[in-house]
């Protein structure tokens, strides 16, 4: 009987000597670590398309959605109505009760459209993206709410290169 409350007691001091290894931190030294062999270079953030602005601005200003959010690209986009592209196409076009955003290639096209446009009402540029509130329902989102839409789009998309 002796014997076996003796192996019994080795055992359970063999147990908790092993547990009372595994958190000291000298014993990880020892251990091979992974190392990759091939580097990738940081990858940049994705940039934004107009659906996801859409999504972006309405979280920024406490709504669920702008209203009625809906793709109308082909309305600016030769290729998206199937028609041969042009190089002032839009890449996306999100239209909500609250405003339109679109998305351009570049801020160079953005600036030709708000420029162009704004005979039609009030169109705002930030980066590649143009917002317009020319529809009935956008005419009656106020100054206040435009200028904050247009704060939360410069931020949604301050680290585009």
């Amino acid at each position: 009987m002796n014997t076996r409350v003796t192996a019994a007691t080795l055992c359970a001091a063999a147990v908790l000597s092993l547990t009372a290894c595994e958190g000291d931190d000298t014993s990880s030294a020892d251990k091979p670590k992974a190392t990759h062999t091939a580097s990738k270079a940081p990858m940049k953030p994705a940039k934004l398309t107009a659906k996801q602005a859409a999504a972006k601005l309405a979280d920024a200003t406490g709504v669920t959605d702008l209203g009625n959010p809906t793709d109308n690209t082909t309305a600016c986009s030769n290729k998206a109505a199937g028609e041969k592209p042009n190089v002032n196409d839009c890449s996306q076009l999100i239209t909500t009760d609250t405003v339109s955003i679109y998305e351009y290639k570049t801020p160079k096209v953005a600036a030709h459209w708000v420029k162009s446009m704004k005979v039609n009402g009030d169109w705002r540029q930030v980066g590649r993206f143009a917002l317009a509130w020319t529809a009935r329902d956008q005419a009656l989102t106020d100054k206040d709410r435009r200028a904050e839409l247009v704060t939360a789009l410069n931020k949604a998309t301050a680290n585009e290169a």
